[in-house]
């Protein structure tokens, strides 16, 4: 019987070893953590959002420059495959009022539980705490276990190690030197849909940290001219600003900061006033009443909002119209993306260019990658785990063919 190894127990991993086993070959999966799909758990804390019932050309647009790259996989295996392939496994899903696609549960538990149990059903061996390596003279895969060193030559192997997010679950990024070393083309890692710095004060921080700033416009235009404009919301944080709205922007204003060193975005604190509307109210004499008091009874703004105004436009909070401008567009500078550990997914990895359309890496015959090591990128709403699933599918089915070439 053909034996193929497959590194890495998230996603990507699990797919690829679905297919295999599928079809008859040995599958030995190896997880360098105690247990199967940490990351894939954590990620579903709050809803676990599978994939994103847009149209697929829509769909497909969200992987910002690597659309065409991107493409055959989720051709292969896309938003609707990943609903119908739940539904085999037991699980319903519902589609939110934003296009997310969940379990009907909204649990991530249930899902890996079936999933793994149809895998152990098939034959999958599942080896936890077993770190892969790197190869030894011969060619084999090297592994540091709890009983020791093991070396294994399997006839494929599948990788699916990760980016580097969130490492204390698995996606350290170990593995790019170890790549690099065989001359296999690897993209620097980056973060990607991660939080920024501010340079905010010690008094505004204090006092807002933690604050979530909730339906506000973020406007970002880059040095290149492509603009991001979007509703939403965000947390201001100890070091700046993260959160799902900062983080649809992150690609654009991480590449900003990378060439010009640093990034300056426009909030909209009163998406639903106009600014004509603003300077009317605002220019209602506020008597003895202070301007914190007058922006909360006049346009409503309150709290880290009012925060926001003292800490970047303070100059202008006597003057009704400058005010007014003040808020439909608040210029706060940003310094710095967060670190890639903090990131929940990082761009960067290995180059879609060093693989054929079967997720082989040219050079080095019989090893395939998928999942978040490769080099590409998207923002959360399933985006991310959609990609995962279908090009851990294609390896798999690219792996099948290889070994029984």
């Amino acid at each position: 019987m053909k034996t193929v190894a497959v590194i890495g127990g998230g996603p990507a991993g699990l797919m690829a070893a679905e297919v295999l086993s599928q079809h008859g070959v040995h599958v030995d999966l190896y997880e360098a953590k105690p247990s199967i799909g940490r990351k894939f758990l954590v990620a579903g804390k709050g809803g676990m959002n599978l994939t994103h019932a847009e149209p697929f050309e829509s769909f497909i647009a969200r992987y910002g420059p690597r659309p065409d790259q991107v493409r055959p996989l989720l051709e292969a295996f896309g938003p609707d495959d990943v609903r119908a392939w739940c539904h085999k496994l037991g699980i319903e899903t519902i589609v939110g009022v934003s296009g997310r696609v969940f379990p009907k549960d909204m649990k991530a538990f249930p899902l890996l539980q079936r999933w793994l149990e149809r895998l152990r059903n098939s034959g999958v061996n599942l080896h936890t705490r077993h770190r892969w390596q790197g190869w030894d003279q011969d060619g084999a895969l090297l592994f540091e276990t709890p009983s020791g060193p093991c070396s294994i030559r399997p006839d494929a192997t599948v990788m699916t190690l990760g980016g580097a997010s969130w490492p204390r679950l698995g996606s350290d990024g170990a593995w790019v030197p170890v790549l690099t070393q065989q001359g296999i083309d690897i993209a620097p890692l980056q973060p990607s849909n991660c939080g920024f710095d501010v340079n905010w004060s010690d008094h505004f921080r204090e006092r807002n940290a933690g604050a979530p700033l909730k339906s506000v416009v973020l406007k970002f235009a880059n040095s290149a001219g492509e603009v991001f404009e979007r509703q939403g919301s965000c947390v201001v944080t100890k070091n700046g600003l993260e959160g799902g709205l900062i983080y649809a922007a992150s690609a654009l204003i991480r590449d900003e900061i990378a060439a010009h060193r640093s990034a300056t975005i426009a909030l909209d604190l009163a998406p639903n006033r106009t600014l004509e509307k603003l300077i009317e109210r605002l220019s209602v004499p506020r008597g003895s009443r202070t301007i914190s008091s007058h922006l909360r009874s006049k346009v409503n703004i309150k709290g880290v909002a009012n925060g926001l105004l003292r800490e970047f436009a303070a100059e202008s909070l006597t003057d009704p119209t400058r005010l007014a401008h003040a808020i439909k567009a608040l210029t706060i500078p940003l310094t710095a993306a967060r670190p890639i550990a903090e990131s929940i997914s990082t761009a960067g990895g290995v180059r879609l260019e060093s693989l054929n359309e079967w997720m082989m890496v040219k050079s080095q015959p019989g090893l395939f990658c998928a999942g978040e090591m490769l080099d590409w990128e998207a923002p959360t709403g399933g985006y991310l785990l959609t990609a995962c699933f279908a090009s851990g599918r294609v390896a798999g089915q690219g792996a099948l063919a290889w070994v029984n070439r």
